[in-house]
């Protein structure tokens, strides 16, 4: 009896010696821990031949399974907790910044002198250039708040004795986002940066000073004059964003703008149960489970003869020229709401007649409040631009409003961004 289980177990370890010899065993324990892995998940696993032993074929794939594709993506829900602190970050998408180059290293002026020739003639090298202040395009900044108001280039070294020249000074290399306008102080483009990667040179670095030794000649042999080295470029520029958003959220002051892009992204605007206005946009990113992000800007509110510069109206305007959608928030509890989308889309149009082009959704928010359901009904009566009720307090038809913004993004935005709107996140 101990010789035939002796045997036997002889035969399992030879048989699993083997195995691995063939490299079959891992790829049986592999298809086991697959198949346990498509029974939990709930995948629909395709039936699949399993191919013969081969020993040319050590490693095969069994991962051919298909999750079940969704007609219209939905938004994700925020898991993660927000923060307590203070960490409100606001968009810059215009700062005007003043570059200066390095100035040139200064020439030197020295004389040679041997053990054998006390004598040996001019040795002042040259100094070194100055540093370029450069804008570089890169898709990992998406705004202008790490940029500086004042930008300056390193200077060039000095020159030195026995001929050594001073080493030129590296570059001061700023990064701007994708889509960036270069315009000098009185309005004039100077630069479209619109490819990754594309610099522009924003001023020039002085050029070194010449030592001593250049100056040398035959009829002045011991020159003991060099050169300064040059100033740099000193230039101001005013930067803009072709694009900041996909979508911009338009309305009054409190119509509940930024209590909006908090309930929908992770983006923390200033709110607070008094009456204020938004004075710098914020950015919030709403998330789906197809992998796609799109932008959503909380705007500063407008007013009255904004087009007119009143109340910092022209800036204001400019931010909701960037965005490619927008949406008009409405305070549905107020007195004839349909009067501010008449105010809204009249500063747009004086504005800039062609904003009326995009695509547009009018948001009647505060539909918690007992006002707001009677003048919803004579809202829709008064224009033909749809209409979304939803409550931003109580997160209540959020889901609604998300997928009609996913729908926007899809059919209008996605085709217009490759030249006229560029977003970077």
């Amino acid at each position: 009896m101990n010789i035939l289980i002796r045997s036997y177990l002889t035969f399992l370890m030879l048989e699993m010696y083997y195995l691995r010899q063939l490299g079959t065993w891992s790829v049986i324990r592999n298809v086991i821990r697959k198949e346990e892995m498509l029974f939990h998940n709930t995948m629909i696993p395709v039936p699949v031949s399993r191919p013969a032993r081969n020993n040319n074929d050590r490693t095969f794939h069994n991962a051919q399974c298909f999750h079940k594709q969704r007609e219209t993506p939905t938004p994700l829900r925020n898991i993660k907790p927000k923060s307590d602190k203070n960490t409100a970050q606001f968009f810059r998408d215009v700062k005007q910044v003043r570059t200066v180059g390095g100035k040139g290293g200064d020439g030197a002026i020295s004389f040679l002198r041997l053990w054998v020739n006390d004598r040996a003639g001019p040795d002042g090298g040259d100094g070194g250039h100055g540093g370029h202040v450069i804008f570089e395009v890169s898709l990992d900044v998406r705004d202008f708040v790490n940029v500086k108001t004042v930008n300056e280039a390193p200077p060039g070294e000095k020159g030195y004795s026995k001929d050594c020249c001073g080493k030129n000074a590296n570059h001061n290399i700023i990064k701007v986002p994708l889509g960036t306008i270069v315009r000098s102080v009185d309005g004039t483009v100077l630069a479209d940066l619109d490819t990754p990667g594309m610099m522009f040179i924003a001023a020039r670095g002085g050029a070194g000073g010449h030592g001593n030794a250049f100056f040398a000649s035959e009829t002045q042999q011991a020159p003991q004059i060099s050169e300064y080295g040059a100033h740099g470029e000193d230039c101001q520029y005013l930067l803009e964003l072709r694009s900041m958003a996909h979508v911009g959220l338009i309305g009054l002051p409190n119509a509940g703008k930024s209590t909006l892009l908090r309930a929908i992204s992770r983006a923390r605007p200033k709110v607070a149960p008094y009456p204020f206005t938004t004075l710098k946009p914020h950015i919030g990113m709403v998330q789906y489970d197809d992998y796609e992000q799109v932008a959503v800007a909380d705007l500063p509110g407008l007013i009255e003869d904004s087009h007119k510069n009143k109340g910092l109206g022209i800036m204001f305007l400019k931010h909701a020229e960037r965005c490619a959608a927008l949406l008009f928030i409405l305070d549905a509890s107020q007195d004839k709401p349909w009067n501010d989308l008449e105010i809204l889309k009249y500063e747009i149009n004086q504005f800039n007649p062609k904003m009326n082009e995009r695509p547009m959704i009018v948001i009647a928010n505060k539909m918690d409040l007992p006002e707001a359901e009677e003048n919803l009904t004579l809202l829709k009566e008064k224009t033909n631009i749809p209409i979304i009720p939803i409550s931003a307090k109580n997160g209540s038809n959020l889901s609604t409003l998300l997928k009609e913004i996913r729908i926007i993004y899809d059919n209008k935005l996605k085709e217009t961004s490759g030249d006229e709107h560029q977003v970077s996140l």
